[in-house]
């Protein structure tokens, strides 16, 4: 097998396990607070994560860091988002929110020319105006259908796209720290920083879980944990612009999960606004991958 069928095969497969992350996240998202379930997702995934560190000689020492400020920087964002989009789950399927955070490379385009002073290019805003088009394709006919519950519905896509921007904020920070930090450091802190601000949330508040709950609970986290160590993975083995259009099929696990599990059907307005949030991630990631490959 190739270095780069691998690396499909790896990034296939953390999609898959994302999604069934999402799906316990989501079946927890009525019986636990936000808070309980950000806790036991990022302290289980830290189970994988540290012996995975480990197995490969990078524990502890892969963990040091010049720039620890920075890190609390992009953990306090990346919780903040983790927090974001699991209270999204209670509002909203799991297709519509998985398709709200294809929004993140559009923030990411406008943060990056706003705060690391990149040229962006014209193809590039087109981008942004397809996102932002299909975001109303998708909002505004749920809105307009009588049977839907509108306050809920605006707080799950409201909480969708704070989600994304978050998200763009973090990614704009992961980019930076990149340059000098091991990417274990900050994998391990964002996890360790999510649990503990999960943990805050313990006087507000926790729910009582059976074992079944716990099991749901313990997957999302090791679900998660795996799912960083396979995408770490197989963006290590090959290049991104190859392994960008399979990111997409996260939207059809979504899809399939939702219906299968919790018997959610897509709305027509889901598959109208399908072709223009997809597409408009697409380009950005497309046109990155383009400009990374030209040769300079």
């Amino acid at each position: 097998m190739s270095q780069d069928s691998l690396a499909i095969i790896l990034r296939v497969g953390s999609g898959i396990l994302f999604a069934l992350m999402v799906a316990c996240v989501k079946a927890m998202s009525d019986a636990a607070p936000t808070g309980q379930i950000v806790f036991y997702r990022s302290a289980y995934a830290l189970i994988p994560l540290v012996g995975y560190l480990w197995i490969r000689g990078e524990f502890p020492k892969g963990l040091k860091t010049k720039y620890p400020i920075k890190h609390v920087f992009r953990c306090l964002t990346g919780c903040c988002a983790m927090f974001a989009s699991f209270a999204t789950l209670a509002y909203l399927t799991i297709a519509e929110s998985t398709m709200l955070t294809y929004l993140s490379p559009i923030f990411v385009v406008i943060f990056a020319q706003i705060f690391l002073k990149e040229v962006v290019p014209a193809v590039r805003w087109v981008a942004v105006i397809l996102g932002v088009f299909g975001t109303g394709v998708l909002v505004v006919p749920e809105l307009m259908n009588s049977r839907t519950d509108n306050e809920s519905y605006l707080i799950g896509v409201s909480l969708g796209v704070l989600a994304a921007i978050l998200t763009a904020a973090s990614i704009i920070q992961i980019r930076n720290l990149a340059r000098t930090e091991h990417p274990a450091a900050i994998a391990f802190y964002f996890a360790l920083t999510c649990a503990i601000f999960g943990l805050c949330t313990l006087p507000f508040g926790w729910a009582e879980t059976d074992f079944k709950q716990e099991i749901l609970l313990l997957g999302a986290g090791l679900f998660g944990g795996f799912a960083h160590i396979l995408v770490t993975t197989s963006f290590q083995l090959g290049e991104a612009s190859k392994l960008a259009p399979y990111e997409y099929l996260s939207l059809i696990w979504a899809v399939i999960i939702g219906v299968t599990i919790f018997g959610n059907i897509p709305s027509l307005s889901f598959y109208a606004a399908l072709p223009f949030i997809v597409g408009s991630a697409a380009i950005v990631a497309f046109k990155e991958g383009f400009r990374r490959n030209m040769p300079r």
